[in-house]
């Protein structure tokens, strides 16, 4: 199925999101952007939240895949180190997933607990962190895991706004240091070849499953 009419009309959304905030943008701003009639907006979305709730799954889709990409090359990517440099660099690459992060887009977040799809499920660092734990892949003396695992992650796309110095360093080099950070405190010693393994294929095949399915939610007409 041709999806390039919606999909215009969801880089129309995004863009507008990002100039003007979620509350100021209207459908028909978004048909006015995209060069097609208000009508035909609604013949793809109800609603402007389920036009939104849409695009965010679209962005999800797009992260999970890049993902779902290093993995396939090599499964070693599944390490938290690498898989969390990955993941940064991966929404630093989406400015709409970067600013439901940083907080710009404070009410997209509303938008994802409400989605039929759960959005958020698409994102969460625990998704991955069950896996890598259950494979050995994390360490199990540290205390509050969850909790610092996230914080560290979510802070280095914090930094940015709250220090104009670290906005200025190259986003690679930014890549490079969450993963030492990572690597340095969350990671075993000697991680298992097997784990490694087995952890890739589980989340492989959990990105294999969500991806087609969100998908298909996205372009229902």
């Amino acid at each position: 199925m041709d999806h390039s009419r919606a999909d215009r009309i969801l880089d129309a959304a995004a863009e507008l999101l990002l100039r003007l905030g979620y509350r100021k943008v209207t459908v028909e701003d978004i048909a006015q952007r995209a060069g097609i009639g208000k009508g035909t907006v609604y013949l793809h979305w109800r609603t402007k939240q389920r036009l939104f709730q849409a695009l965010i799954m679209r962005e999800g889709v797009g992260y999970l895949e890049e993902l779902l990409t290093g993995l396939g090359k090599d499964p070693a990517a599944v390490l938290p180190h690498r898989l969390m440099a990955a993941s940064f660099l991966a929404v630093q690459g989406r400015p709409v997933l970067r600013a439901i992060i940083t907080g710009e887009a404070r009410e997209l977040r509303d938008l994802m607990a409400e989605s039929p799809r759960r959005g958020e499920d698409l994102l969460a660092i625990s998704r991955f962190m069950d896996v890598l734990a259950k494979h050995g892949l994390l360490r199990d003396d540290v205390r509050d895991l969850a909790y610092a695992f996230t914080a560290v992650h979510v802070g280095f796309h914090l930094l940015d706004n709250l220090d104009p110095a670290a906005a200025e360093m190259e986003l690679r080099a930014k890549a490079d240091a969450l993963a030492h950070v990572v690597e340095t405190a969350f990671e075993p010693a000697n991680p298992s070849p097997e784990g490694v393994t087995a952890a890739a294929a589980e989340i492989t095949a959990v990105f294999e499953q969500v991806i087609p399915a969100t998908r298909e939610w996205i372009y229902q007409l």
